[in-house]
C-alpha cells in the first residue's frame, strides 16, 4: 500500500465503531485520512472504539445501515471518494439468536450502501467487505478461490453468501466494468475472516473469549479443539483492503472483482493451538478445559486461496501467526496495565507498517 495515497482522501467507513473498524478508522487517521463514520453504538461494553478515542480524529455518525435514506443522505452530504463498507452482524451464534436482524443488516444493509452509490457525486471506490464464510463450505483441505460457489449452513454464513450475490448483481447490473468511463465507479469485495487483535471484546469469538477467561482466572471453555479457521491479525486483511482500494482507484475496472485475504498455508492452525499457545504465553497458570456441552452447528474447516491477491495485488501477511498472538497478548496486557490504548494502537500500527517497509 502507498501511505501519501491515503492523504487528504475522503474515505467513509461503516461499521466503524465495531473492533475491525476501529482499527480501519485508526490507520486512516494516521495516514491523514478525511475520515467519516457510519454505524450503531459499539454493540460490547469495554469497546475498542471508547477506550482508543476513535472518535476524536474524524467525524462520527450514529445511525442504521438499514435505513436506506440516511445512507442516502449522508453520502450526498459527505461526498467520499472511497466507501468501505464493513457494518455487520459479524458472530455465527448470534446469527443463531436473531437470524432475522442478521440477514437484514448483512444482506439488505449491503444492498442500501450500493444503492446509495449509485447516486453519490465524487465516489470513485466502493469496497464492500464481507466474510471467508461466504463459500459453501465443502470441509475440505483445499484453499476456496474467489470463484467458488457462495453458500452456507448457518444463517451468518449464508447472509453473506447473499451479500456477494447482492454485491455481483448491483456490479453486473449498474457499475459494469465496461461501462466504467460512465459511471466512474469501481465495485469490488473482500472476503476475510477470523482476525485477532487487540480491543476485540464479542463474545463467543476464541481468542477474546480465552483472554477474557484468563484475566478473570477462569478456565477457558472450548467448544471445537479440532475447528480449524485462516486466523491472521487484523492488520493484515486491513493493509489488503487498503491496498485494493488503491488499486481500484488507479486502474479501476481491472480491480472490480471479489479477492481472499488469508494467512500463508503453513499458518493454518486449530483451535487447540491457539488456545495452547496463549495459555502457555500468557503464563500465570491459565488454563483450558473441553466444554461439552451441545452447541449449534459450526463449519470445521476453512482455508482461503490468496494466490489472487498476492499475484495481482502484491499484498501478501507479514506476520506469523504465533507472533500475531504475542501481539494481541501485548495489546490485553497494555490493556490490564491501563495504558493509552489510542497510542498503543498507533504504536502497532507503525510496527506493522516499518515490515513493510523491510519487505
Amino acid at each position: 500500500m502507498n501511505a501519501s495515497f491515503w492523504n487528504g482522501r475522503k474515505v467513509l467507513v461503516t461499521g466503524h465503531t465495531g473492533f475491525k473498524g476501529s482499527w480501519l478508522s485508526l490507520w486512516l487517521q494516521k495516514l491523514g485520512a478525511d475520515v467519516v463514520g457510519y454505524a450503531l453504538p459499539p454493540h460490547t461494553k469495554p469497546s475498542l472504539f471508547e477506550m482508543a478515542a476513535v472518535a476524536d480524529g474524524m467525524t462520527h455518525i450514529e445511525a442504521d445501515v438499514r435505513d436506506l435514506d440516511r445512507v442516502k443522505a449522508v453520502l450526498a452530504q459527505h461526498r467520499p471518494e472511497i466507501v468501505i463498507h464493513m457494518a455487520a452482524q459479524a458472530l455465527v451464534r448470534t446469527a443463531y439468536a436473531d437470524p432475522v436482524q442478521t440477514y437484514t443488516t448483512n444482506v439488505i444493509g449491503t444492498m442500501n450502501v450500493l444503492e446509495a452509490a449509485r447516486t453519490a457525486a465524487g465516489l470513485r471506490v466502493a469496497l464492500m467487505i464481507t466474510s471467508d464464510k461466504c463459500y459453501e463450505n465443502q470441509e475440505w483441505i483445499w484453499g476456496y478461490r474467489e470463484n467458488d460457489r457462495m453458500g452456507g449452513r448457518d444463517p451468518y454464513s449464508s447472509s453473506k453468501g447473499c451479500a456477494e450475490l447482492v454485491i455481483g448483481a448491483y456490479r453486473h447490473s449498474f457499475f459494469g466494468v465496461d461501462e466504467h468511463a460512465r459511471h466512474g465507479v469501481a465495485v469490488a469485495s473482500a472476503r476475510a475472516g477470523n482476525v485477532i487483535g487487540g480491543g476485540d471484546w464479542a463474545l463467543d469469538r476464541l481468542v477474546p473469549d480465552i483472554l477474557t477467561a484468563i484475566m478473570e482466572g477462569r478456565a477457558v471453555q472450548i467448544r471445537r479443539p479440532q475447528a480449524t479457521r485462516p486466523w491472521q491479525f487484523v492488520l493484515e486483511p486491513l493493509s489488503g483492503y487498503l491496498t485494493l482500494a488503491e488499486k481500484a482507484w488507479e486502474r479501476g475496472p481491472e480491480f472490480a472483482q471479489s479477492w481472499n485475504f488469508g494467512p500463508n498455508v503453513e499458518e493454518v492452525r486449530p483451535v487447540s493451538w491457539i488456545v495452547e499457545f496463549l495459555t502457555n504465553y500468557w503464563g500465570d497458570g491459565a488454563r483450558w478445559d473441553l466444554d461439552s456441552a451441545e452447541h449449534p452447528h459450526e463449519d470445521h474447516f476453512l482455508k482461503l486461496d490468496t494466490s489472487k491477491a498476492k499475484s495481482l495485488l502484491g499484498w501478501s501477511p507479514r506476520l506469523t501467526l504465533a507472533t500475531a498472538l504475542e501481539w494481541v497478548v501485548e495489546w490485553y496486557r497494555a490493556f490490564q496495565d491501563e495504558q493509552d490504548m489510542r497510542a498503543f494502537v498507533h504504536d502497532q500500527i507503525s510496527r506493522y507498517e516499518r515490515l513493510g517497509e523491510t519487505e
